[in-house]
Order: C-alpha cells, then sequence, then structure tokens
C-alpha cells in the first residue's frame, strides 16, 4: 500500500512538511510506503472552466502542468494526505488552485478517488487553522473518500520552521492520525473481495433557480 501526501507550502521543509512527515512516519512504521510532493512552491494558476476534462475524460486537465502527473499518483496511491500552511484563513492559492483542479478531474473521471483512504492536515502560526482543515475536508468528503480521525482536529502551530514540533499536542494529534490512518488502510485493503462497496450513483443535479 502507499500514500502520497501534498505538500502545499511554499516551503519545502517548513511546518507543513513537518506535520505530513509526523504522519507518514506512523505510515511507514505500519509498513505503508510514503511520499511526500511539493505543491506550493509551483506555478499553478487555477481553472480556466474550460470542461475540457468532462468532456475528453482521459484524467487530464487541458492546463499541461504538473497537476496531471500528481493526478495520476493520486490514482495510484491507496490514501492521500493534503497539507496546507494558512493564508488569511484559508488554504494557500497555489495548493487551492492544484485542489480544484485535481480533485474535479478525479471526479469526472469515475470518481477515481471514491472510498480512497483521505487525510486533511494545516499547520498554522496562530489563528485561522480551522477553518483552513474545513476547506481542505470539502475535497475529501466530496470525493466519497473514507476520512480517518485523531484525538483532536488535525491542526498544528507553529512560525519558524520547524518549531511545530514544540507542539506537543499538536505532534500527538499528527502521530495518532497516522496511526488510525494506517488502520483504517488496512481494514479497507483486508475487506476487499469480502465486503462488496456500495454502487455508485449517478450525480443527482438540483438547479434552485426555476
Amino acid at each position: 500500500m502507499k500514500v502520497v501526501a501534498f505538500n502545499g507550502s511554499p516551503n519545502k521543509e517548513g511546518n507543513t512538511w513537518n506535520a505530513l512527515k509526523m504522519v507518514t512516519t506512523e505510515l511507514e512504521a505500519a509498513g505503508i510506503e510514503t511520499e511526500i510532493v511539493q505543491v506550493g512552491n509551483k506555478a499553478i494558476r487555477g481553472c480556466i472552466a474550460c470542461y475540457q476534462c468532462v468532456k475528453n475524460k482521459n484524467e487530464q486537465c487541458a492546463l499541461a502542468d504538473e497537476i496531471n502527473e500528481w493526478v495520476q499518483k493520486m490514482k495510484q496511491a491507496d490514501g492521500i494526505i493534503i497539507g496546507s500552511p494558512v493564508h488569511y484563513s484559508a488554504i494557500g492559492g497555489t495548493m487551492k488552485s492544484f485542489l480544484d483542479r485535481a480533485f474535479f478531474v478525479t471526479g469526472v473521471n469515475d470518481s477515481m478517488l471514491r472510498h480512497k483512504v483521505g487525510a486533511a492536515v494545516v499547520a498554522v502560526r496562530r489563528s485561522g487553522g480551522l477553518p483552513t482543515f474545513n476547506q481542505l475536508n470539502n475535497f475529501l468528503n466530496y470525493a466519497e473518500m473514507l476520512i480517518p480521525t485523531s484525538n483532536y482536529w488535525n491542526v498544528i502551530h507553529g512560525r519558524t520552521p520547524g518549531e511545530v514540533v514544540q507542539d506537543l499536542e499538536g505532534v500527538q494529534i499528527m502521530r495518532v492520525l497516522g496511526k488510525n490512518m494506517a488502520w483504517l488502510m488496512k481494514l479497507v485493503e483486508h475487506g476487499k473481495g469480502t465486503i462488496p462497496p456500495p454502487e455508485r450513483e449517478p450525480k443527482t443535479m438540483f438547479s434552485f433557480i426555476h
């Protein structure tokens, strides 16, 4: 089994990376392969609503950049972690652009992430951690992913790179998340071929404007 984690911070080894490492360390201890992909320092533009991914259904965004490679990593992984710093009580801009496009592409291509295990983590200096955490979870929920929990919300505090290791409660949150994620992934893996998953229903779209 493998987990791919996406670091939405522009700092390659800042506090978001440290939070992801805390989780992936526990996953690796449980025998699960991990990879951290750096997103936040790339030039990723937002979705332009061209709907070519809907028309082509080729698992690709028409804006040819790193996202198409990352979508394939998501497809091949058993679990996905999305991590972001907090920018004005929200997801970092580059990370948001990546998530908007990647989750749309995976969604219109037979819900590629459905029933994979997915988790979100947030690194914050002071405030805005929970709004950002909730925003990240919106992507996981919409994709029908299975979300492991920790013993508190997955937010860790620190300002300068590496300072999050001093947030002992936050460190425990990430550690517990990693253990619970590994356990859930193994449950899913052992259930394959034994417990059939529910059939995917076609999306019902309802307009409130009549």
